[in-house]
């Protein structure tokens, strides 16, 4: 777009609005600005075009700037900012401006809802979700197709697929994307053979599956661990006429990679490579997690090489998988070099750096860099949270975590979940505030969890509190655990205190909820490469 537009002539509102638009479309901030500057000059208003502009050119602040300045935005403006936010990652912002036409809900489209919805998902707030489907029923957009489409795949994400389920079954018109939300609903919770009967409905219905639908179901079987089941989707897909391309490999890897298959994961990576394919910063996303899996650090430092020799941008996702990675292969040097090389950090990269001071006993830098995020103006969620009182426990520091978990709700506004809870039941039990931990347990609103049962297990264990173990497990803990590593801890408390008939006890309970305790495994990195030289 060179020399978009003239200081001097075609000043005319209609060039001006049409110069915004393209710049708009092209994503071009500079020409933008330079038609802004016009505007200014000319004392013509563009506000909510100019709002689009600098939102579609990511450009959230200036966007937010012309938002503020305009008296009454409509629908355009505010779905900009909708969308612009969401993207930033910003999802309580975004839900913030939605919030804005609920006065005047009439003034909303399905373009809002669609957008609205994706930012439900990005919380993970069914609840908000829920209110919005509501609205969508009243105004009467629960027949538009892309509205269904992004309820199911909103309900689906939430971990609700029966509500996700329900949506679709009542849709009159369904699409190919309506199909292969659901799809994906039920392959990622695992539920394949559900996943199944609905790819084999739809060829029934006379829509043709896409390489959206082919790599969903491929990814699931993946993700399950099932290389057969992988493999004759992908020898399925390529019958149809359908050439496996990058998505499809993509989808393979990752899939492997999710389900700690990270052999399976680096040979298709290496077998990708060999079919002339080459990866992009999305395979390095789901790849970088598999050389978490095996500590291996070398395989990393290969991958990032990779980047930097194909010239890509390390991207906030890519970074933070970058980040996590040398984070579990212990190397905290290059996760906090990564970390810097950043350039628009979002709350999952100043998590992960919070998180890997945190794991390796860095406590005082984990918490300055908590403070630090603050004051940069990032919003702190939930799992910064566990992030930070999981390096409290690790470092000791009962009474700044304690301070920190009772001011999540109040301070920053972040609901108290299970996870939370664990982290502080793990701190206490470490110092061997082994009372305050019991007390905390038996108050606890929610369900105890595997990972609380084990921490104070241990605890009762490391310092001789059998007394209290005993009490809590007859008051509520066995009939919960489904998870082995609490009931071995516990049955060696009553084994140490002669108890057979309760160990006895523990064990048929463990076989009655098919408990097993798995052995123990280490990992031994081999001299393999990915890149030729």
């Amino acid at each position: 777009m060179k020399r978009l537009v003239s200081p001097t002539k075609n000043l005319s509102p209609g060039n001006l609005g049409f110069l915004l638009q393209k710049c708009m479309k092209c994503k071009a901030l500079k020409p933008g600005k330079q038609v802004h500057a016009l505007l200014l000059l000319t004392n013509i208003s563009f506000n909510s075009k100019l709002v689009g502009m600098y939102a579609s050119c990511g450009n959230v602040k200036s966007a937010r700037l012309v938002f503020d300045e305009i008296p009454n935005p409509n629908v355009f403006a505010v779905n900009w900012m909708v969308l612009a936010s969401a993207y930033n990652g910003d999802f309580e912002e975004a839900i913030g401006y939605f919030s804005l036409m609920r006065d005047s809900m009439k003034s909303c489209n399905k373009f809002t809802f669609s957008i609205v919805l994706k930012t439900c998902v990005g919380l993970l707030d069914l609840k908000k979700g829920k209110q919005i489907h509501s609205i969508v029923n009243k105004m009467g957009f629960d027949s538009d197709v892309s509205v269904g489409n992004a309820l199911i795949d909103m309900y689906c994400k939430c971990g609700h697929l029966s509500y996700g389920r329900r949506v679709f079954d009542k849709m009159v018109n369904r699409d190919v994307a309506s199909w292969t939300s659901m799809i994906c609903g039920y392959c990622n919770t695992g539920k394949i053979e559900q996943a199944m009967v609905l790819f084999e409905r739809l060829g029934l219905e006379g829509l043709e599956p896409n390489d959206f639908t082919w790599n969903a179901m491929i990814a699931g079987y993946a993700r399950r661990g099932d290389t057969n089941g992988a493999f004759e989707i992908f020898s399925r897909m390529s019958a149809h006429g359908l050439v496996p391309d990058l998505v499809t490999w993509n989808a393979m890897i990752s899939g492997f990679t999710q389900c700690q298959r990270a052999d399976e994961a680096f040979t298709l990576f290496r077998a990708m490579l060999v079919t002339g394919v080459k990866p992009n910063l999305v395979t390095v996303t789901g790849l970088l997690p598999a050389c978490g899996l095996t500590v291996s650090i070398r395989r990393g430092r290969e991958i990032q090489g990779w980047i930097h020799r194909m010239g890509l941008d390390i991207n906030v996702f890519v970074g933070s998988a970058l980040l996590d990675m040398y984070s579990k292969c212990g190397s905290v040097k290059d996760a906090r070099n990564v970390f810097d090389m950043i350039y628009a950090k979002n709350v999952a990269s100043w998590n992960a750096m919070i998180g890997c001071y945190g794991k390796h006993g860095m406590v005082d830098t984990s918490m300055e860099l908590f403070e630090r995020m603050q004051k940069e103006g990032m919003q702190p969620n939930e799992v910064t949270f566990i992030a930070v009182l999981s390096a409290c426990s690790h470092g000791d520091l009962v009474e700044k975590g304690l301070k920190i978990f009772r001011s999540m709700k109040e301070t920053y506004g972040v609901e108290i979940s299970k996870e939370h809870y664990a982290c502080v039941v793990d701190m206490l039990c470490r110092s061997g505030k082994m009372v305050e931990a019991y007390e905390l347990v038996r108050g606890m609103p929610i369900e105890i969890t595997n990972s609380i049962a084990g921490a104070f297990f241990n605890g009762c264990k490391i310092h001789g509190r059998r007394d209290l173990a005993k009490m809590m497990a007859e008051e509520r803990l066995t009939m919960d655990l489904k998870k082995p590593g609490a009931f071995v801890t516990l049955s060696n408390i009553y084994a140490a205190d002669g108890e057979w008939h309760q160990v006895e006890n523990l064990r048929n309970i463990m076989k009655e909820k098919k408990v097993h305790k798995k052995p123990g495994f280490s990992w031994v990195e081999k001299n393999v490469t990915f890149f030729e030289k």
